[in-house]
């Protein structure tokens, strides 16, 4: 079996990051959710404890973005110069690769 090329290893590497990072706030939505549904009047004693963990279950996630937006950063760096090197890749390949950079700036547009 043919090793990957580095190509194709950067192009998924981009990809697992924007997944990564729409993973992330598809879980701080659904934090927020349970928040609000928490800080309604409840009969719960566990209500308070319950509604402290999501706080700092949703602060632990809205810390972690900025780390993973720089990666998605420095890995579509790393995509483009190959890309621009050039090589002995398909046009298979390229066009994925070309395809995760859109997505990729796409996902940081979003961010900003």
């Amino acid at each position: 079996m043919v090793p990957p090329s580095k190509l194709s290893v950067a192009t998924g590497s981009v990809m697992r990051l924007v997944k990564e990072e729409a993973s992330y706030h598809k879980e701080m939505a659904q934090q927020e959710a349970r928040i609000k549904k928490l800080e309604a009047p409840s009969e719960d004693e566990n209500a308070e404890y319950q509604l402290k963990q999501e706080r700092q279950a949703l602060e632990e996630t809205k810390n972690v973005l900025p780390s993973v937006r720089q990666r998605i950063i420095l890995a579509l760096e790393r995509l483009e110069q190959q890309l621009e090197a050039g090589g002995t890749e398909s046009t298979e390949e390229i066009a994925k690769a070309k395809d995760a950079v859109a997505e990729a700036k796409k996902c940081i547009q979003e961010i900003s």
